[in-house]
């Protein structure tokens, strides 16, 4: 492949920082899989909220302050849950069909799925969006409750919130209760792609070292408290760089398993390779040799979504 763009999704085709572009692909994957549906208006106007949110432009909540869970990560994450779906409608054989709707409700939920990282206007109690990590998944999910019918999803408000927490660790896949077996489906594909799409970036590892690092500490995650006093998981931004394939390792396990391998419809979308899982790959082995020579240097510049 030519040289990868920062800002580039992992077919260095995509603009990943401009929501428009990604609308304009998720709009083609649509149109490809239902040529006789309508254009989804709500949907497509999606886009624009969640950029008004991601900025600050909602009168109810303050921009995003988290470098890492930034627009750019869920604009990728919403274009990986749209080859996912398609990638899964074209190789589904016996398996239930999406369908029009409910590839609508996956694409509104990936755009929203880290919604809960936003402070409202007012909040004194929290300074900053990553105090909300341990429960950023359920207030995703109010959100989405109450803003699916105003982009003429309303039917699916009340399973919108189980769904989102496909992505998230407040709950065990396995007891996340859906009232069919589709709903789990869209579930298993949008925490594939959460996962996929975040490891697949070309600034996975600067991002995990100058962003993530620090949502951790913020949130709570670096260190955790338990009944023998405190555990330190992440003593620092280069542990957690050494500790990443570790991490890849209980992801793998988390995508075959907990979500039913749903991370390999991208291998149909792309018409027989896959793109996220390759990139995956070649950021842990980077991180690999990071480990072994710590001498190695975190070089690219990830594109910059918050001011």
């Amino acid at each position: 492949m030519e040289f990868r763009r920062n800002d580039f999704d992992v077919s260095n085709r995509i603009n990943t920082t401009d929501p428009v572009c990604v609308r304009l692909e998720v709009a083609g994957i649509h149109h490809a899989l239902y040529p006789d549906a309508p254009a989804p208006a709500g949907l497509l106007r999606a886009f624009d909220d969640v950029a008004a949110l991601y900025r600050g432009e909602h009168t109810g909540y303050e921009k995003c302050d988290t470098a890492y869970h930034d627009l750019q990560h869920v604009l990728e994450v919403s274009l990986a849950m749209a080859r996912l779906l398609d990638g899964y409608e074209r190789s589904r054989g016996d398996g239930p069909a999406i369908g029009e709707r409910l590839f609508q409700l996956g694409i509104a939920c990936a755009l929203f799925h880290d919604v809960g990282y936003l402070r409202r206007r007012g909040d004194r109690r929290h300074r900053r969006g990553a105090e909300y990590t341990r429960i950023h998944v359920s207030r995703g999910g109010r959100f989405l409750r109450d803003y699916l019918p105003t982009i003429g999803l309303g039917e699916f408000a009340a399973v919108a919130g189980p769904v989102l927490h496909f992505t998230g660790y407040e709950r065990p896949v396995a007891t996340i209760r859906l009232p069919q077996p589709v709903f789990r489906l869209l579930g298993s594909l949008l925490g594939s792609a959460d996962i996929i799409a975040q490891m697949s970036d070309r600034c996975y590892l600067e991002k995990c070292h100058d962003r993530l690092y620090p949502e951790f500490v913020v949130g709570g995650i670096a260190k955790r408290v338990t009944g023998e006093g405190e555990v330190t998981l992440f003593a620092s931004a280069e542990d957690l760089i050494r500790k990443t394939p570790g991490f890849f390792v209980s992801a793998s396990k988390r995508l075959d398993h907990d979500l039913g391998g749903t991370y390999q419809y991208a291998q149909r979308h792309f018409g027989g390779t896959n793109l996220y899982m390759d990139a995956v790959r070649r950021n842990i082995r980077f991180a690999e040799k990071i480990r072994e020579e710590p001498e190695l240097l975190l070089r690219r510049v990830p594109p910059v979504t918050i001011n």
